[in-house]
């Protein structure tokens, strides 16, 4: 697995967490400082690159961003859920556009994550409960740059 799969998304997530606690300073121009990449952080919609061979659930877009270029990209969607129970359904759907379990779904009454894979794309779902939000599933694709 590339280093790009791990400090790109920990960045994002930073710059999530700690933005609004930096007086002026925009959440897309600190990721931009952070990663030094391209970043399109578009708020409660789908990142306009976003790949289109990875479904996403029916549900409120919460947070959509986008990191990178063309050596490598990684986008991180936010959608509202009904229930844990939606990992069984998601999984299922990008199951059927094709891709593949890359090692197990865990799946509890608390959330749960699975891991997907196909050619192109590597796709990390988490489901949770948010106190804000309530029900969330978290995605994050990686565009595989190996081939």
């Amino acid at each position: 697995m590339s280093r790009i799969r791990f400090t790109v998304p920990l960045a994002i997530a930073l710059a999530v967490v700690a933005g609004p606690l930096l007086v002026g300073c925009s959440v897309q121009n600190l990721v931009h400082n952070v990663t030094g990449g391209n970043v399109d952080i578009p708020g409660k919609s789908v990142p306009k690159d976003f790949p289109s061979e990875v479904p996403l659930a029916k549900g409120e877009v919460i947070l959509g961003a986008a990191v990178g270029g063309k050596d490598g990209k990684v986008w991180n969607v936010t959608v509202k859920v009904a229930g844990a129970s939606s990992l069984d359904e998601i999984s299922q759907q990008l199951q059927d556009a094709g891709f593949t379990v890359d090692g197990t779904v865990g799946n509890t009454a608390d959330g749960g994550t699975g891991a997907f894979k196909n050619d192109a794309y590597g796709v990390l779902v988490v489901v949770s409960k948010d106190g804000k939000d309530g029900w969330i599933a978290n995605y994050t694709v990686t565009k595989d740059t190996s081939k």
